[in-house]
């Protein structure tokens, strides 16, 4: 049964300030000692810790307990709440009936004919050559044969306007094949690639298949899209233990279309079980519902047509399912106080240690060499060697260093680390173009980096602001969303992230958490600084105060926090009020800035205590178990599954597929744990045998969280103790 409760707190903190902010700050530089700003390239250390990017403070002092978060992807499920406040659940794996108007025909239907005099009309346009390959190529195709149907490339042709012409030919007469421009065998010239239209299933088995090294498709759909339908289809994606870029991916090869085909509201957890809307261009349900057999560890369903595809920051929020395994605490009152307390004072709003990367560089790092104009020094740190990664990436970046051959190291680095990809073939055109080759970067994941670091300077803020006013009331000079009459006598600023374009949505990649973006709900709130009067009231409250993103048009505080912003970014060399470069997409004072709630509930909070013996056994229902109750339904598959455990892997097994860098590292480093446990209360409970069959305690979880909110700061708060995967992978030894 669901409980929820109350308790009353105070703020406490890891580390108590002496006279002010800085010296904390300078016990951190201590731990990683940076003797001139532009060595953040060569700074090496371990995996980073939460005091490290200013996640300092606790809303409440009571005691923590023991709890694994995410021993199993399973105990994290997360479900996205669109727009419109539905939280977003896969229900169907069926595709509806596909509806065709009167006088359409599909593509199927139309290999069923001689093409004779089409093959004829053809010849007006195009070589003898090219007229043979057509022919041979249609009759391949219509006969049916099991073979690889690859497809083939016209003769060279450097006038647009025919390749033009030729284009429309095969839209107007060929239906059932399409066509794409691809480089010819020189500079000045193209060739047009004819294939079959990745909407037909034909009989052979490899149809699909691409050659190695081939270019991918183009993404504009399917030709001759029904005017009745919407130009997007909808879709909900279901995954377990894959990002969304890497599902979407997958689901992109199968379907032979580019990933800026699908749009989506938000990227969601790795490690976990998620589901979330998407939208493709121009694909029939059929073709994706078909997928469903073939997928390994992912599931499509929910399909519906709309007119509009999604956006990043298109949601309300996310609903999560939290279970924390092998729980030990003195008592259950314990227990129970700290989940009360969360439910009535809820959480610190801190970015969570995925907003900065999880290994030895993190990504507010890039984004202060950024700011300060170090083009040079900010692709080395990016492209140079560093700790913690897998084998194959190390060679591949220890190779570039020692060689600076690009080709070479192109042919070795995974195709996951695009920021570097993307470096290194723009510094092939341009040798020594550090600034184009940063730009080369796709714009969402680059604007990472100085988003990292007003995120940075943020953490700190809210640490001071909780340490030196506490977490209970107003006071002078706090920011807060303006109310009533007050609202009128304000400026319109921008809400947190409004700033950040959406431009490139496709391209996202190392986001946060649960959301890349925030939807501008709040976009028309005013801010404006509390004074006494707006304090004798009554009309503000702690869940009115906010603090900003460091920008050109925000304002801050007027007591003591402003302070932390320009001191903190004044140790780094950097000016929050003036640029020493005019590339305004990596300067402070370019961006628009922002502001953020510094206290977070979370919503419709639920939870409840469990007892366990067999730790493989789920404690949490997921679409896919719902749905295996109403009907027959193969189950997810996951590649090797381990030790009985229906595809699920122990904590520290390494992932099988590849994903994105700062989700790879997996730091094992002594110093990563014993930095954690300083700034930890001492733990003071022995772990209990995960293998053993007496009983365990898990605490079950359930809230939602607006976006760009970090269940993990949640967790955090719960717990007292250090969210970092590698605290959480000693929790299983």
């Amino acid at each position: 049964m669901w409980r929820c409760g109350v308790s009353s707190l105070k703020p406490n903190c890891y580390f108590h300030y002496k006279r002010n902010y800085l010296s904390l700050s300078k016990s951190n530089l201590t731990k990683h000692p940076i003797t001139k700003y532009s060595n953040y390239s060569s700074l090496t250390m371990t995996t980073i810790t939460e005091s490290d990017v200013g996640i300092l403070c606790f809303i409440s002092s009571l005691p923590g307990f023991r709890g694994i978060l995410k021993q199993r992807y399973s105990d994290f499920i997360v479900n996205e709440v669109d727009t419109e406040g539905n939280v977003v659940h896969l229900t169907s794996l069926d595709a509806p009936p596909e509806a065709f108007q009167e006088g359409e025909t599909k593509i199927s239907d139309q290999l069923n004919k001689n093409y004779a005099s089409e093959i004829e009309n053809f010849r007006s346009l195009a070589c003898e050559i090219d007229v043979d390959r057509l022919e041979a190529f249609i009759n391949q195709i219509t006969s049916g044969r099991e073979e690889d149907i690859s497809p083939i490339v016209l003769s060279p042709d450097s006038d647009k306007s025919h390749r033009t012409a030729m284009h429309n030919f095969f839209k107007e007469n060929l239906r059932f094949l399409v066509t794409d421009t691809v480089d010819g065998p020189d500079s000045s010239s193209k060739c047009i690639r004819v294939r079959l239209n990745s909407g037909n299933k034909n009989k052979g088995r490899n149809s699909n298949k691409r050659k190695r090294g081939d270019r991918p498709y183009d993404s504009r759909g399917s030709s001759h899209w029904p005017a009745h339908l919407g130009n997007f289809l909808r879709f909900h994606l279901f995954k377990e233990n894959k990002d969304t870029q890497e599902a979407l991916g997958l689901i992109g090869k199968m379907l032979g279309i580019q990933p800026r085909s699908f749009g989506f509201a938000g990227t969601k957890d790795k490690r976990s079980v998620s589901t979330q809307r998407v939208t493709v261009f121009k694909q029939y349900a059929s073709r994706l519902a078909a997928l469903n057999d073939r997928l390994i560890g992912i599931k499509v369903g929910d399909f519906c047509y709309v007119k509009d595809d999604l956006l990043l920051g298109q949601l309300l929020g996310n609903r999560f399912t939290i279970v924390l395994r092998g729980v030990v605490a003195d008592s259950e009152d314990t227990i129970q106080a700290s989940a009360e307390s969360l439910g009535r004072h809820g959480f610190i709003n801190y970015f969570g240690l995925q907003r900065f990367g999880s290994g030895s560089i993190p990504t507010h790092h890039i984004g202060a060499t950024l700011l300060r104009g170090e083009w040079k020094a900010a692709a080395s740190t990016i492209l140079d060697p560093r700790e913690g990664e897998r084998n194959i990436i190390s060679k591949a970046r220890e190779y570039y260093k020692q060689t600076g051959d690009i080709d070479g190291t192109l042919k070795q680095l995974p195709r996951h680390l695009v920021a570097e990809r993307a470096m290194l073939q723009c510094l092939k055109k341009s040798p020594g173009n550090y600034l184009q080759a940063l730009k080369a970067i796709p714009r969402t994941l680059r604007m990472m980096y100085v988003h990292s670091y007003q995120s940075y300077l943020w953490n700190h803020a809210a640490s001071v602001r909780v340490q030196k006013y506490g977490s209970s009331e107003v006071v002078l000079g706090d920011l807060v969303y303006s109310k009533g009459d007050d609202a009128e006598k304000t400026e319109v600023v921008p809400h947190e992230h409004e700033d950040n374009s959406l431009e490139d949505a496709y391209d996202c990649g190392q986001l946060d958490e649960i959301s890349g973006k925030d939807l501008p709900l709040e976009k028309n709130n005013l801010v404006k600084v509390m004074t006494a009067s707006d304090i004798s009231t009554g009309n503000y409250t702690i869940e009115d105060v906010v603090l900003p993103m460091p920008g050109s048009r925000i304002i801050y505080p007027m007591n003591e926090v402003a302070d932390v912003y320009h001191d903190m970014a004044k140790k780094d060399g950097i000016s929050l009020t003036e640029s020493v470069h005019n590339i305004k997409e990596f300067s402070i004072t370019s961006v628009t800035g922002s502001y953020r709630r510094v206290f977070q509930k979370p919503i419709d909070f639920q939870w409840d205590l469990l007892l366990y013996t067999d730790g493989n056994l789920a404690l949490s229902e997921t679409d896919i178990d719902k749905i295996a109750k109403t009907r027959p339904v193969n189950p997810v598959k996951e590649e090797n599954p381990t030790n009985g455990t229906e595809g699920e892997e122990p904590f520290n097994h390494l992932e099988q597929l590849e994903s994105f860098e700062d989700e790879k590292k997996f730091s094992t480093d002594d110093n990563e744990v014993e930095v954690s446990r300083e700034a930890e209360p001492p733990q003071v409970h022995s772990p209990p045998d995960l293998n053993s069959q007496e009983p365990q305690k898990a605490l079950k979880l359930a809230f939602t969280l607006p976006a760009s909110c970090y269940a993990t700061m949640a967790i955090r708060e719960l717990l007292k103790t250090s969210t970092s995967v590698a605290f959480h992978k000693t929790l299983n030894q």
